[in-house]
């Protein structure tokens, strides 16, 4: 029986600013803000390299639109 290697990436303390309502209201509910807020900033990140990605390759992701438009896809 093999086991399945569980990659845990290392963290790193941040330092975010919440109001103190906020902060207090999350505490009294016994929220983990680290867990609450990772996933969130892990699906904006995703976003955001994925629009830079079609920044980058915007000329390309034209040409070849273009070339469709003319040409259909290949049989």
């Amino acid at each position: 029986m093999t086991e399945a290697t569980i990659k845990i990436a290392p963290m790193r303390v941040s330092i975010i600013s919440l109001s103190v309502d906020v902060y207090e209201d999350a505490q009294q509910c016994g929220l983990n803000l680290s867990q609450t807020y990772y996933q969130p900033l892990c699906e904006t990140i995703r976003q955001e390299k994925s629009r830079r990605w079609a920044v980058e390759h915007a000329d390309f992701i034209d040409a070849y639109n273009r070339i469709m438009e003319v040409e259909g896809l290949p049989p």
